[in-house]
């Protein structure tokens, strides 16, 4: 029976030989990714955006505001359900809060659902911001 570092390979396709299956696998376990682990501590590149987006557009940061900053500052489109699977993923994290406003008739008495970027949030945001200006200190393009 394989180690279950030696299947996670194998079922990854990191595997090419068999000559392979016979080196030490004691460190493989450090190439599987935790998903787990890593959400809470790392933003990834669309949670910095739409954390970003939020703090830039205060009070008044709801879904279609939020939509039209990433479109227009970053040139990407944007779906719905992107944004707001993103945007319960970080409140589910601590990083924003929500409210709904009262209803309106223009919006047919729907609720717009605002956001707001809480202190979590923020240290967040400056974590990967330090994160990259390490990264990039010191590189050159071309």
């Amino acid at each position: 029976m394989r180690s279950q570092a030696a299947q996670v390979l194998i079922l990854t396709g990191l595997v090419t030989s068999r000559k392979f299956l016979i080196a030490p696998l004691a460190a493989a376990s450090d190439l599987v990714y935790n998903s787990e682990l890593m959400s809470d501590h790392y933003l990834g590149e669309f949670e910095q955006i739409v954390l970003l987006a939020v703090l830039r557009l205060g009070g008044d940061a709801y879904g279609v505001p939020i939509r039209r900053e990433i479109e227009k500052r970053c040139g990407r489109k944007v779906t719905v359900g992107a944004l707001y699977s993103t945007l319960d993923r970080l409140e589910a994290k601590g990083y924003l809060s929500s409210w709904f406003a009262d209803p309106t008739a223009e919006r047919g008495g729907r609720s717009r659902r605002y956001f707001r970027l809480q202190p979590a949030g923020v240290e967040a945001l400056a974590r990967a911001k330090d994160m990259f200006e390490r990264m990039w200190k010191g590189v050159r393009l071309a």
